[in-house]
């Protein structure tokens, strides 16, 4: 969950969001050295009216300048693909959830059970109780089980909507007439929060996801439940 000034990323509920946050802190700090290293040769050439001779036609130091670009890129490049096949590889999912975007709400259907589906309102502001969030709570969660893989179908009936929840590092668009599928593993219980990525009209911000993930006894208690 995101709370005011906050820098960073929310904290990671899924191996993948780890993934992220780890290759972020990785992209950031070569971003720093190279514009600290730019930062003091501007400065030293600004300061100073001495001149190098051996610099102004180097053969060594255009090999350099050359060569290093590539390496950093190659360094970025590597763990930023290996993630990306990470976040498309789905492996036996223990549950597909179908999310189908509206003006403006999302509804569910649990392809594994039969009669399981429900739409998801945002809870207006006059009705929220006490710890409740603004413009972020539902009146049903989309309730999974944690430590499992789960699949998500994404697909829209109107317009262009966008599933995103920042904590779990999923974001999909729903399209229209396409079915785009994502997966995440949630590995700890807890509520987490998301919402449309996608401006879809005039009530875009009214839109919100939450995904809440329980142990597995609490899942099928509750799937009974539903159903």
């Amino acid at each position: 969950m995101a709370h005011p000034s906050q820098l960073g990323f929310q904290d990671a509920a899924s191996p993948v969001m780890e993934e992220l946050l780890r290759f972020h802190d990785h992209a950031l700090m070569i971003v720093l050295l190279i514009s600290v290293l730019v930062l003091y040769i501007i400065i030293a050439m600004v300061s100073t009216k001495l001149t190098n001779k051996y610099i102004l036609d180097s053969q060594e130091i255009e090999i350099v300048w050359t060569i290093l670009p590539a390496v950093i890129l190659v360094s970025i490049a590597l763990p930023s693909l290996r993630i990306l096949y990470l976040m498309d590889e789905i492996n036996d999912p223990h549950l597909t959830v179908k999310a189908i975007g509206h003006q403006w709400f999302w509804s569910y259907e649990y392809t594994d059970y039969n009669n399981l589906e429900f739409d998801s309102f945002m809870v207006p502001t006059n009705q929220l109780t006490p710890g409740e969030f603004r413009l972020l709570e539902t009146d049903t969660r989309m309730v999974v089980p944690m430590e499992a893989p789960i699949r998500v179908l994404i697909s829209s009936e109107d317009v262009l909507h966008s599933w995103a929840v920042p904590a779990l590092g999923v974001k999909t668009d729903a399209v229209p007439g396409r079915l785009n599928q994502s997966t995440f593993m949630a590995s700890r219980p807890g509520v987490f929060y998301g919402q449309c990525s996608e401006i879809c009209g005039a009530n875009h911000s009214f839109m919100p996801i939450v995904v809440e993930t329980v142990p597995l006894p609490y899942f099928e208690s509750w799937s009974t439940l539903m159903s």
